[in-house]
């Protein structure tokens, strides 16, 4: 790539630079194998199998063990509907191997390409399809290789590893039913993307049974297509049916044992663990998320004992890596204790409220690995930092492996460790392997070197103390005089916007080059703070979190040449939502805002994510008013002066559907103010198409200048 190529052509080419970039490691139990994806360039969205050999004395060496382009014959990949509704909810936008399972002494490795069946030799370094029935989703090798489970068709199937044997072990009853295939609100809201699991002997499998019969249809329609029929989404908004979920225990032989909680009480399948430390463990939650249970599995019988129950008045939430067991079939959770965010195994907290947790990344006899941000008992609030943690319980307390201020995460498997890092020193992260604490290997990333480098101060604002992060163009000298400011947030729940790594602000950085001073600020609701930080916001989106952008602009102006006079903000889905509450409710200090994807009214949203926050819509009706940008009657609560708001949003969106945005649209237009509004025809929440990314940036800065009389955009 030449450095002619303009920053948005180029941050949209690469995928955000996310293409090139090694990603999804395991670690062989010896430690002589690491297996990966990888591009082999930074805008070659194909992404590869690799190994990675390290030899006891210390060298190391790649090789591909799959290659799309060869297992295809060069053929173009085809995706099942089923297949881009699956990547759309883990936000993948890449091609290829996009995911991978291995057996447990990781020497072979399964994964789906153009709805295929494929497995790998990692240690041959061969690759050859199984023929089976398709489209498949989700293959995963049995733990001692011997056998693949795949779904199709809504079934579950099994092959043997040569090919032979292949055959259902359970399928759907009618329309609407799946075996192994994670639900739409598991996939979404609640990290689950599977749908079964293996036991640790191979000799059966948990899987989820899911019925969307009970759940409300949309139909999503290209109009630019009027020909093509509208696709069903068995969508299930806030207050509404959810599917029905069940679990079946199934042994090889076909043999289904129905597994029994109180579903009426717990209808959530949130978490499923198994492995050889216990019994099968799941975690279930109730409704309002306001209670959970964690219930051990007799397999004999399909029954379930409690083994914990957690409550919580506001809510519970989930967290990668947990639950699990711990020898001596000891409980491992994350939980909220005292105020702190902790790792609780058994009866003992491993951490204290020094740590704020964030996920378990795995277990061995030497302890637990996870990742931690500062919490409120830290000596330094490490704006923006993720580290990686070993915690075994002892005295000492948890013993950070990273050192240098950054977003760390790690896999390890014995003595050998693959640690990620990124900062605000690179552009990109840099992957290393770590063998008893010592380097003895680097796996390269291929990402492109952005054509700009951005340089974000991180700081807090406010007497709240706001992680907030802030742009300025390259080489504005003090003097210049103050800038119009551009507030760029996520600002709402899971999106942690402030972090200590510089790839995440290469476009904050961009729009900065044109002329503004750009404002990141993670307000309460934000993740990475502290537990009471997250859950200020319950019943309370547009006030708690439009207050804290509020409260940052405002403490910042008084350290940093913000015009106040001149305050743009804009955002992408939550932060799509903030912007058009920013300039419908408080045109005081925002004077033109962008919103894309916006939620405007929140009972048109899925049931986990809102009614977590804001209650049943039956019950709190007035909540959901009070929340949302349009209701029935029209605007909620608009305020009188009228503000320049551009809307953007994919009609093909079946995450926050293109409704939202019309219906702010015939609000607006029926209030009499003008605005903008975007349509982008066969796009969904994400933006992946390059051409479209790229004039994105364009017009949203061509249209801010205007609004602020800035003149257009360079």
């Amino acid at each position: 790539m030449t450095q002619s190529l303009s920053f948005p052509r180029q941050y949209a080419r690469t995928q955000r630079f996310s293409l090139g970039a090694p990603r999804a490691f395991s670690v062989s139990p010896d430690g002589g194998r690491i297996a990966f994806l990888r591009s082999r360039s930074g805008t070659d969205r194909s992404h590869l199998l690799w190994v990675l050999d390290l030899s006891a004395d210390g060298a190391a060496a790649e090789r591909v063990v799959a290659d799309p382009a060869a297992l295809l014959s060069g053929a173009d990949e085809e995706l099942s509907p089923q297949e881009r509704a699956r990547r759309e909810r883990s936000r993948e936008g890449s091609a290829g191997i996009v995911a991978y399972a291995t057996d447990d002494a990781m020497e072979r490795a399964a994964f789906a390409l153009s709805g295929r069946l494929f497995t790998a030799e990692l240690i041959a370094g061969t690759a050859r399809e199984i023929a089976v029935p398709g489209p498949v989703a989700d293959p995963r090798p049995s733990p001692d290789g011997r056998r693949v489970a795949y779904v199709a068709d809504g079934a579950l199937r099994v092959v043997d590893a040569d090919g032979g044997g292949d055959r259902a072990l359970a399928g759907p009853e009618g329309p609407g039913v799946t075996y192994g295939l994670a639900e739409f609100i598991a996939a979404e809201e609640m990290s689950r993307s599977r749908g079964y699991w293996w036991a640790p002997d191979g000799a059966a499998l948990l899987a989820a049974r899911v019925d969307e019969g009970p759940v409300r249809r949309w139909w999503i329609a290209d109009p630019a297509n009027p020909g093509q029929e509208p696709a069903e989404v068995a969508y299930p908004a806030a207050g509404t049916p959810n599917a029905e979920v069940t679990l079946v225990l199934l042994t090889l032989d076909g043999a289904a044992t129905p597994v029994e909680w109180d579903r009426e009480r717990y209808p959530y399948l949130a978490r499923v663990h198994w492995s050889a430390a216990g019994p099968p463990l799941l975690l279930v939650q109730a409704r309002d998320q306001r209670e959970q249970v964690y219930l051990a599995v007799d397999t004999a019988t399909g029954g379930t004992r409690e083994v914990h129950r957690e409550r919580d008045e506001i809510w519970l939430d989930l967290f990668g890596g947990v639950p699990a067991w711990a020898s001596g079939e000891r409980l491992v959770r994350i939980t909220d204790e005292s105020g702190a965010r902790c790792l609780v195994v058994g009866e003992q907290a491993f951490t204290g409220p020094e740590l704020h947790v964030r996920s378990v990344l795995g277990s061995d006899a030497d302890g637990f690995l996870l990742t931690a941000s500062a919490g409120a008992a830290a000596k330094d609030p490490e704006t923006g930092e993720i580290h990686v943690y070993r915690a075994d319980g002892g005295p000492g307390g948890p013993v950070r492996l990273t050192g240098t201020p950054g977003v760390h995460t790690a896999v390890r498997s014995g003595a050998v460790t693959v640690l990620t890092s990124a900062s605000l020193e690179q552009p990109g992260a840099a992957t290393r392997v770590l063998r008893d604490g010592a380097e003895v290997a680097v796996i390269a990333s291929y990402a492109e070197t952005p054509v700009l480098t951005a340089r974000p101060v991180l700081t807090t604002a406010g007497e709240r103390d706001i992680p907030a992060a802030v742009l300025l163009p390259s080489g504005h000298r003090d003097g210049d005089g103050p800038l119009p400011v551009l507030m760029d947030p996520y600002g709402g729940p899971h999106g942690q916007m402030v972090v200590h790594a510089q790839r995440t602000y290469l476009q904050a950085q961009w729009l900065a080059d044109q002329g503004f001073a750009v404002v990141v600020a993670d307000g309460r609701g934000t993740p990475g703070h502290s537990p009471a930080w997250e859950k200020a916001i319950a019943g309370d989106f547009a006030g708690v979190t439009l207050d804290d952008q509020v409260d940052a602009l405002h403490a910042l102006a008084a350290r940093y040449p913000l015009d106040l006079g001149r305050v743009a903000i804009r955002g992408w889905s939550y932060g799509g939502y903030l912007a058009a509450l920013a300039v419908l409710r408080r045109p005081d200090v925002f004077h033109a805002g962008v919103a894309g994807a916006p939620v405007t009214d929140w009972r048109l949203y899925d049931t986990h994510y809102t009614e977590r926050y804001l209650g049943d819509p039956g019950r709190q009706p007035g909540v959901y008013a009070g929340n949302s940008l349009v209701t029935e009657a029209g605007l909620s609560a608009p305020a009188e002066r009228v503000r320049p708001l551009m809307v953007i949003h994919g009609l093909a969106d079946d995450n926050v559907v293109a409704a939202h945005t019309l219906r702010l649209s015939s609000a607006l237009l029926a209030a009499g103010r003008p605005h903008e509004v975007l349509p982008l025809s066969g796009v969904t929440h994400m933006t992946p198409q390059e051409q479209v990314a790229e004039n994105l940036l364009l017009l949203q800065v061509a249209f801010l200048k205007r609004a602020l009389g800035l003149g257009t955009a360079g």
